[in-house]
């Protein structure tokens, strides 16, 4: 169970803080059930209410600052995704993203990049499932990295190049 002021993953809508723990105050709602009240970090005037035993979404605490120092440095080592039907590559990268899970989309993001460096080399142009899958794993994953090392989202990027040899 997690406490108010939790900061967690919940599946797509990425890093939340939970800001109340108890049941629900709406009619109809039965009162002997506990829900997690969480705010999006990176979606503007959000609320999100789930049941505390919802076992349908990703709910993970966000790595702390140590694991996010040790999960950085382990990103060179991490491997690449191998999609063995092309007709279903983009299920694989859906199938990805929703694991929420950090060393996955890893292997996503580098999967997604080195295809489209091979794409542009021929002259041809990045897919438009490219573009939206390698954009949603980079968000997931510098949100959580974000929170974890309390920095903006936008400076993660930076900080990975500075310490990650590719």
């Amino acid at each position: 169970m997690f406490n108010i002021g939790d900061f967690i993953i919940y599946g797509n809508n990425g890093v939340c803080k939970i800001t109340n723990v108890g049941p629900m105050k709406m009619p109809g709602v039965p009162k002997d059930r506990l829900y997690y009240t969480m705010v999006p970090c990176y979606i503007r005037d959000s609320e999100i209410f789930t049941p505390i035993d919802n076992e349908r979404v990703v709910m993970r605490k966000v790595m702390s600052k140590d694991e996010a120092e040790d999960f950085i440095q382990s990103i060179s080592e991490i491997k690449e995704l191998e999609i063995i039907e092309e007709k279903k590559r983009e299920l694989e990268y859906k199938q990805a993203v929703l694991t929420c899970e950090p060393e996955i989309l890893v292997s996503l993001i580098k999967t997604i990049h080195t295809r489209m460096e091979d794409r542009i080399a021929v002259g041809k142009k990045v897919t438009s499932s490219d573009s939206k899958y390698f954009h949603i794993a980079e968000e997931s994953l510098c949100g959580e990295l974000a929170i974890s090392l309390e920095m903006d989202k936008d400076e993660v990027r930076d900080y990975i190049k500075e310490k990650v040899e590719f």
